[in-house]
């Protein structure tokens, strides 16, 4: 018999009308004997994820029909938390009162108790945690007698923790300490821990660093198994396989990248023909040097990408791979997996070729030399080979980023910070990155050789890793729908909505006031792309297939890409014997990749704001202009125009009024002199006070009248 979940599901809820134990539950649904052990394991695996709930007693039911919700804990620092559902529906309210002992991010079932609470949520209650899924935590310890309190570092963790004196391993007051949870916390009792190592002085830049690293277990070192790999690996090119590569040293291949790029893993070449353009997308072919499945691959699945950050980088893999032998350095030879792809003078892909080869890099621009060389038209000497080239390559791009987003690319108008740091390692800047006609030019050869390869996979049916982005949910898209009526704009359809419909928007609004505010909530309102080996397409780019091939030293799903396209070059097609061989493993990485990415953005957000805490802990009492950026029901966030740093204006603060949030119009309202906050409001702010540990900004109105 079919013991699946979804089978499981569908029995319950077709023969029962109450909680049922074991025993009935066998008798009930029929359930063989011989299946018993396999019952009872997928019903307490189904009850532990939440599809299910056991009572007291052992009692089974459906949660609901129980009005029961499972769903992920987002603690806020004031104490209350919000409960993430599942199925991306509206987030549950719990109160301090409500919360029965759950921390943040803990895996939990809770039950609606109001429809409205003045946060604008339903609020419910915590009736059963689930999975606790915090074990460790890293925070600044203080004393306390002869004990002491771990104050968390990620402010969402509410409960301080409390450390026994015989378990302190000699921390001090003012230290950064990382501590095991020994005893989680109650309706009446904090968690208690023991300090499993002590990292340092708070107050010392590179303690608060290795803290995230620590906080979000990220290794910045390889294991000495992953190290003796590397060093036997040898770089040098046998006969046999430049005969087994196309010899390509002889072009004008040349690399374009930022001043600090030391990982080069695409290099590009162009050359005009009678019907077009013929486009080289050549990158490091790592995937020969880390086999499949040696430790080397091992460590890269695991780590899933490389994590980028001001002042440095944690790779994905050694750097004498990323750093030496893969990157694409000048005047070096390199094996490299190539994409020749064929343009007419209208964009089109005419044709395409994908091949193993060898190049030698003949310059290494920046984006700034490249830029700066088509503007003026003129260059040194040394590039005089170049200029022709790169200028046409400008041409194509213009051409084919236009063309892009014509057919439904959507151009998000979204400026990014750049954090600058000087010598010593101190923050000198905060500025908005620089994006240039060169940023655009590696950008659509790099889109174009990723469309080109997944189309490839797609021919070839092979299975792969997928970049999908899949459409928008209709609940989110109604809220901007509305939002954005109320000042004049509106998108002509929810039921059937179309990439172009998105980006006909962002055109309309280009220069307004109204610009910046429609760009950040229509991102807010779109779903993340993420890793799949399914393939539905690319609902933002407005690609039908697309995947990453173009940054295997970075990104593991790159380096599975290549390794697909290799094994199948000489093969006409794919097998649906083989296919369904591969798929799993497929499955596995893009599941891996997925959960990677989104820890490597944490990761990098997190010691963005620590620089950002860094830089503004001298300038408190200091007034800057701003925009509200976002509006939440404890306050609104606030983007200094000057230095591209965001505060917290917190509720608290707004001292002049009662103030109720309104989340589908994006406002705080005061409820008597009706003064309000909207999103996209300009707003002059005062810093209030800058707590680095916390890496928080906080801010005031410098208008409001108290």
């Amino acid at each position: 018999m079919d013991l699946s979940e979804s089978k499981i599901l569908k029995l319950l809820r077709a023969k029962t009308n109450r909680p049922m134990k074991f025993a009935e539950l066998m008798s009930l649904l029929g359930i063989p004997d011989n299946q018993r052990r396999e019952f009872r394991a997928q019903l307490k695996e189904m009850a532990t994820e939440g599809s299910i709930v056991k009572l007291r007693g052992g009692r089974y039911g459906l949660p609901d029909e129980m009005n029961l919700i499972p769903g992920i804990l987002s603690g806020h620092p004031d104490g209350y938390g919000f409960v993430v559902t599942e199925d991306d529906s509206e987030d549950i309210y719990i109160s301090r009162q409500k919360l029965g002992g759950a921390m943040h991010n803990d895996h939990v079932l809770v039950r609606i108790e109001s429809r409205v609470h003045r946060f604008g949520r339903p609020e419910g209650r915590i009736v059963r945690i689930l999975e606790r899924r915090t074990t460790t935590l890293v925070g600044l310890f203080e004393a306390l007698n002869r004990d002491g309190w771990v104050i968390p570092s990620e402010h969402k963790y509410f409960q301080d923790i409390f450390v026994p004196g015989k378990e302190k391993k000699g921390a001090k007051p003012g230290q950064l300490v990382s501590v095991s949870i020994t005893e989680y916390p109650s309706r009446h009792h904090p968690p208690v821990g023991r300090v499993i190592q002590v990292l340092g002085d708070a107050n010392d830049p590179q303690v608060e660093l290795r803290s995230i690293f620590y906080q979000f277990g990220v290794r910045q070192d390889f294991s000495p198994k992953v190290q003796k790999l590397v060093q036997k690996i040898n770089g040098d090119i046998s006969d046999r396989e430049r005969r087994q590569r196309r010899d390509l040293t002889g072009d004008m291949i040349c690399t374009i990248d930022g001043e600090r790029a030391k990982d080069f893993d695409d290099a590009v070449s162009l050359e005009t023909t009678g019907r077009g353009y013929r486009l080289g997308v050549h990158i490091a072919d790592v995937s020969h040097y880390v086999t499949e499945d040696s430790a080397l691959d091992q460590e890269a699945l695991e780590r899933g990408t490389s994590v980028y950050y001001a002042d440095g980088v944690i790779p994905m893999l050694p750097f004498e791979l990323s750093n030496e032998l893969c990157s694409l350095k000048p005047r070096q030879e390199r094996l490299t997996l190539s994409a020749s792809i064929e343009f007419d003078l209208q964009g089109n892909v005419l044709d395409y070729a994908i091949f193993n080869s060898i190049i030698k890099s003949k310059f290494r621009f920046t984006y700034t030399q490249v830029a700066a060389m088509l503007e003026s038209g003129s260059v040194e000497n040394k590039y005089a080979s170049a200029l022709p080239v790169l200028q046409n390559m400008f041409t194509l791009s213009q051409l084919l980023r236009k063309r892009r987003f014509q057919e439904g690319s959507v151009d998000f108008n979204i400026p990014e910070p750049e954090i600058v740091m000087d010598a010593k390692g101190q923050v000198q800047n905060i500025v908005k990155a620089e994006h240039n006609v060169a940023h655009e030019l590696i950008e659509e050869f790099m889109l174009a050789a990723n469309q080109v390869v997944a189309e490839h996979l797609d021919r070839k049916n092979l299975p792969g890793i997928h970049r999908i982005h899949e459409p928008p949910d209709q609940d989110k898209l109604h809220r901007f729908q509305e939002f954005i009526k109320d000042i004049g704009y509106r998108l002509p359809t929810l039921r059937n909505i179309q990439s172009s419909h998105l980006q006909n928007l962002l055109t309309r609004v280009r220069g307004h006031a109204q610009e910046r505010t429609i760009n950040l909530l229509l991102l807010r309102s779109l779903k993340k792309a993420v890793y799949s080996e399914k393939d539905p397409g690319h609902f933002c780019l407005g690609f039908e297939h697309y995947t990453h091939f173009t940054s295997p030293i970075r990104r593991y799903p790159d380096l599975a890409t290549h390794r697909m396209v290799k094994t199948f070059l000489s093969k006409k097609k794919c097998s649906q014997q083989e296919r369904k061989k591969l798929l799993p493993r497929s499955r596995e990485q893009a599941e891996q990749s997925s959960t990677m990415e989104i820890k490597a953005v944490a990761v990098e957000r997190e010691i963005a704001n620590l620089r950002r805490a860094q830089f503004m802990a001298d300038k408190v009492g200091q007034v800057y202009s701003g925009h509200i950026s976002s509006v939440t029901g404890f306050g609104i966030f606030v983007e200094l125009a000057e230095v591209f740093v965001e505060g917290l204006v917190h509720i608290s603060s707004l001292a002049d009024d009662y103030y109720v949030y309104y989340e589908h119009e994006h406002l705080l309202k005061g409820q008597h002199k009706h003064r309000t906050y909207r999103i996209g409001d300009a707003l002059q702010v005062r810093v209030t006070r800058v707590d680095i540990s916390k890496k928080q900004i906080d801010l005031a109105p410098v208008t409001q009248k108290r």
